[in-house]
C-alpha cells in the first residue's frame, strides 16, 4: 500500500480543499474549507454557476445591500459544503466570517444563520461543522452552540492554551496549525528549513495530543495546514489530519512502511500538570506566546481579506 492508503488505516484523512475534483480523486472522510479556499474556487469557470446561484438567491432577500450582500457570502459558503457533501461520506467544515472574531453573539447568530441554510438545503447538523477563530470569544461562542447540538471547528489554534480551553468548552474538534507555526518559527530563526522530527508545528500538535489523552477529553484534534509530507508522517495517528490536495498526491505516490507516532497510551503516562485556564490566565499566556498571537492575528486578517475579496465578486451580481 502506498502511504496515504495506510494513514488512513490510522487517522481519518480530511480534505482541505473547496476543489470538488480533488476531494473526488482522494476520497477522504470529511471536508474542511475555509474563506481563502472557497474564493480560490469561486473564481474558477466551473465552479461560477454555483456562486451566481447564491448571488441570485440573495438578489431576492429582503433588506439592504449589506444584508443581502453577508447573505450571499452565506449562501455562497453553504452552496460549496452542501455539493462537498455529496462527494464525502462524514462531515463538511464551514466557517462563520472572520470579522466576528471578537464577537461572541455574532458568531453565534452567524452559526446559527449557516446550520439554518445547510437543514434547508437537506443536511442534518449532525454532518456540519462550524469553524471559529480559537479567540476567547470564538471559544465561548463555540461553547454555546455545543450546546444546542451545532458542532464545532476551533481553527486558528497556534498553543497548549487555545487547545485546553476548547476541551474545557467541550467543542467537537480543534485544528492546530502545523506549517504557519513551521513558518514562524523559519523567519525568526532565520533558517531555510526546520527537520519534520524539530518541527516546532508537528511538536504542538503532539503536546496537545498528549495532553489530551491524559486528561480524558473527548475533543478531537485535526491537525492542519501542512507546509509537507514529513511533517504530516510525524503525527501519523492524530485523530484527523487535513491535508491540502497536493500532499495528498504527493503521499499516494510514495511507497514504504508508515510508523505511527502518535498513541493514546503515549499521552496517557506522559507526566502531565492540568493546566488552568480561565480568562485572565488565557490571555495572559497568548500574550507571552509572540507566535501564537501573531499568527492568530495575522490568519484573521488574512481570511477577512479574502471574504473582502469576495464580497467584490458577489457586489455586481447582486445589482
Amino acid at each position: 500500500m502506498n502511504l496515504l492508503e495506510q494513514l488512513k488505516m490510522v487517522t481519518k484523512v480530511v480534505a482541505d480543499t473547496g476543489d470538488f475534483q480533488a476531494i473526488r480523486a482522494y476520497a477522504p472522510m470529511d471536508s474542511t474549507t475555509n474563506p481563502s479556499l472557497i474564493l480560490k474556487a469561486a473564481v474558477q469557470n466551473e465552479y461560477r454557476s454555483l456562486v451566481e446561484k447564491a448571488a441570485q438567491e440573495a438578489r431576492a432577500a429582503a433588506g439592504s445591500s449589506a444584508t443581502r450582500l453577508s447573505a450571499a457570502l452565506d449562501l455562497t459558503a453553504v452552496a460549496f459544503g452542501c455539493e462537498i457533501l455529496k462527494i464525502v461520506p462524514g462531515r463538511v467544515s464551514t466557517e462563520v466570517d472572520a470579522r466576528l472574531s471578537f464577537d461572541t453573539q455574532g458568531t453565534l447568530e452567524k452559526a446559527r444563520t449557516l446550520i439554518g441554510l445547510y437543514e434547508k438545503a437537506g443536511f442534518g447538523r449532525e454532518r456540519i461543522l462550524i469553524k471559529i477563530a480559537s479567540t476567547w470569544e470564538g471559544i465561548r461562542a463555540a461553547e454555546l452552540l455545543e450546546k444546542e447540538g451545532i458542532h464545532c471547528n476551533l481553527t486558528l489554534l497556534f498553543s497548549l492554551v487555545q487547545a485546553v480551553a476548547c476541551a474545557e468548552a467541550g467543542v467537537t474538534l480543534i485544528s492546530p496549525f502545523v506549517g504557519r507555526i513551521l513558518d514562524w518559527y523559519k523567519a525568526a530563526q532565520k533558517v531555510d528549513s526546520i527537520p519534520a522530527v524539530e518541527d516546532p508545528g508537528v511538536l504542538s500538535v503532539a503536546e496537545i495530543y498528549r495532553y489530551y489523552k491524559h486528561f480524558g477529553y473527548k475533543t478531537q484534534i485535526m491537525g492542519a495546514s501542512f507546509r509537507n509530507v514529513g511533517e504530516i508522517l510525524e503525527l501519523t495517528g492524530c485523530d484527523l489530519l487535513t491535508i491540502s490536495p497536493e500532499l495528498l498526491h504527493e503521499l499516494a505516490g510514495q511507497e514504504g512502511k508508515l510508523e505511527v507516532k502518535l498513541t493514546p497510551e503515549a499521552g496517557k503516562n506522559a507526566p502531565l500538570d492540568r493546566l488552568k485556564v480561565d480568562e485572565k490566565n488565557f490571555r495572559w499566556l497568548m500574550n507571552e506566546n509572540a507566535m501564537a498571537t501573531e499568527k492568530l492575528s495575522q490568519g484573521i486578517r488574512t481570511f477577512a481579506a479574502d471574504l473582502l475579496k469576495l464580497e467584490n465578486l458577489l457586489r455586481p451580481m447582486l445589482e
